[in-house]
């Protein structure tokens, strides 16, 4: 299951919170014994866990503590504000994740789109807006390097004008074949190229994980160029317990020695049938 398979679905569902024992941090289900630190700052995709109604989902958030949520549009920010919850992925001015900066063909529509949606996520008080490179189909990476660069110079100066930052995400090709932009290294090329502060990658551990390792020093060495930080298990993009080959704790405190103070969003799609409890338990995983 992929997150471009629930963009656009209604969430159905009702809420369930029974209390349980995860397996590598205990949890009670009583508020009391759920406290974060927040030294990192916590949020979480929605999409994920979309059988859960999104009003019930951030009541959940608030009864949590956690005052955040990823991949939010302008349908859906009316709502986050009615809970106090800030959107800190915002999503609806790319066209999908196949069809992005690396072609021409769509930078028309794009730039249109861009050009509408950065002052709206200003104006909510918002400032993270996704963007994808789009597929290769058999285009050289370095044309796709110069397209990204050609499109996306054409919205930096407003997104700098509104302060709002633009990021890329990095995708793994187990889960998204042909995604262009499937490497840290070429990630940073387009940084470079485009040499503006409100331009920056998404780095989805989950999907670096499984396209090139070596999260901990890739996080070290690169961090200027990262943005924002999204989270799950691998293998399979479940919980981030000890049922899975990353350690979180350390990846964590890698980030937060780097001076990194945004935001980090669970975007892992739970196995158990407490769906709350699993996130609970990734909140604490990683609240270090």
């Amino acid at each position: 299951m992929e997150r471009r398979k629930f963009i656009g679905t209604a969430a159905v569902g009702s809420l369930g919170i029974v209390s349980c024992q995860a397996a590598s941090t205990p949890i009670n289900s009583e508020k009391k014994d759920f406290v974060l630190k927040n030294n990192i700052n916590h949020s979480v995709c929605h999409w994920c866990f979309g059988k859960i109604p999104l009003e019930d989902f951030l009541i959940t958030l608030n009864e949590l503590g956690v005052k955040a949520v990823d991949l939010m549009g302008p349908k859906e920010w009316p709502l986050l504000k009615k809970y106090n919850i800030h959107s800190t992925m915002c999503n609806g001015a790319e066209i999908s994740l196949t069809e992005g900066w690396n072609d021409p063909q769509y930078h028309e529509v794009l730039i249109k789109n861009y050009s509408e949606m950065i002052p709206k996520v200003a104006e909510a008080g918002y400032t993270n807006l996704i963007c994808f490179s789009g597929n290769r189909r058999g285009m050289d990476d370095k044309i796709g390097l110069q397209n990204c660069i050609d499109g996306l110079s054409k919205i930096m100066p407003l997104a700098e004008k509104h302060g709002v930052v633009i990021q890329m995400e990095l995708f793994n090709q187990v889960n998204h074949p042909d995604y262009m932009c499937d490497t840290s290294a070429w990630g940073i090329e387009l940084c470079k190229g485009l040499g503006s502060e409100s331009f920056k990658l998404l780095y989805d551990i989950y999907h670096m994980q499984i396209q090139e390792g070596d999260i901990i020093r890739s996080i070290q060495n690169n961090h200027q160029y990262f943005g924002h930080y999204h989270t799950a298990g691998v293998p399979g993009r479940h919980e981030i317990d000890e049922s899975q080959e990353l350690y979180y704790p350390a990846i964590m405190r890698a980030i937060l020695a780097t001076g990194y103070t945004g935001y980090v969003a669970q975007e892992f799609i739970p196995e158990r049938e407490d769906k709350i409890e699993s996130l609970k338990q990734g909140f604490l995983i990683c609240d270090v």
